[in-house]
């Protein structure tokens, strides 16, 4: 359930600060939450495991209606629920929980296109285990958000809510 207004509304995602932040129309914080980017730090090509800077957009929502800690692999759910015994039997895995916002580069050459494309490197805001800290930069070049936050936001935004990252 997504809330009408929600195309007036951008998310700023500070790699600074490590935090989300949801503006309304008037430039009103609406939420603020914790997040984790990138281990590697900011960029753009293809396998550096960094998360991309500049202009996007959310282009497709995953998980709307799927419960708490439902557990994705290449964005369909797995049939699990994320749970220490789940994460003990698979400790590498890297956790893509609850919901998905997948998001798209605007700027050709930058984070759009051959090399440097956001959508075909699969970032996304996505859920993550509670045990994972917030504020550190520990992703794989992805957006990590706590569980209730991410259904927050999900419940909060539509496809095409512009996306910021600096």
């Amino acid at each position: 359930m997504s809330n009408d207004s929600s195309s007036d509304q951008n998310i700023h995602i500070s790699l600074d600060r490590q935090c989300l932040t949801l503006i309304d129309g008037n430039g009103s914080v609406l939420a603020e939450y914790p997040i984790s980017t990138a281990l590697n730090g900011p960029g753009e090509q293809d396998g550096s495991g960094c998360t991309p800077r500049g202009s996007h957009y959310v282009r497709a929502m995953i998980g709307d209606g799927q419960p708490m800690y439902t557990v994705y692999r290449g964005r369909r759910p797995t049939g699990e629920i994320y749970s220490p015994e789940l994460a003990a039997q698979h400790p590498a895995r890297d956790w893509i929980l609850t919901r998905i916002l997948w998001l798209c580069g605007r700027e050709t050459s930058k984070n759009r296109g051959p090399g440097v494309d956001t959508f075909r490197r699969f970032i996304y805001i996505h859920g993550t285990p509670d045990t994972e800290p917030m504020g550190v930069p520990l992703s794989h070049g992805c957006v990590r958000m706590r569980n209730d936050d991410v259904i927050d936001l999900f419940n909060r935004v539509t496809t095409g809510t512009a996306v910021s990252i600096y």
